[in-house]
């Protein structure tokens, strides 16, 4: 029992692998928007836009609070990291629609798979972001 408790504090002290396990959490929360709004209905851009703007306010508070662990202690202290991760995740929000648009509508593929295939390039993007732009309060 103590080796496993032990492997998992290794593991949650690398930022790499808090971002994939809260990042798994975040594509959930957005793929799960997506879907049940498509099932009600909801136009394929509208639903994917309401989905990626629920995931980026939950990505916000898990990778402020548990991945990057930043040091803001007041609402004032999270002000300018909050605007700079909006920042950043509209830019890849932007490829996001896009390239799920290319996918669905151009290349006529499914849209839950054109849906999980952006996936892979948003994360890596807003990791790259977050781990050097916006996180950084409290950082050496």
């Amino acid at each position: 029992m103590k080796k496993l408790k032990d492997m998992i504090l290794r593991f949650y002290q690398n930022d790499v692998i808090r971002y994939v396990f809260f990042g798994g959490f975040t594509t959930l929360v957005n793929l799960v928007c997506f879907f049940v709004l498509r099932k009600c209905g909801l136009e394929l851009n509208i639903a994917n836009l309401i989905s990626i703007i629920t995931a980026i306010l939950f990505a916000y508070v898990v990778n402020s609070r548990f991945v990057f662990q930043d040091k803001c202690e007041t609402l004032r202290d999270h002000f300018r990291p909050f605007c700079k991760f909006i920042s950043a995740r509209l830019v890849t929000m932007v490829i996001e629609v896009g390239g799920v648009w290319l996918l669905v509508e151009v290349c006529k593929m499914n849209d839950m798979v054109g849906k999980f295939i952006t996936q892979f390039i948003v994360l890596a993007l807003n990791y790259i972001f977050s781990k050097f732009f916006i996180f950084t309060t409290g950082k050496k």
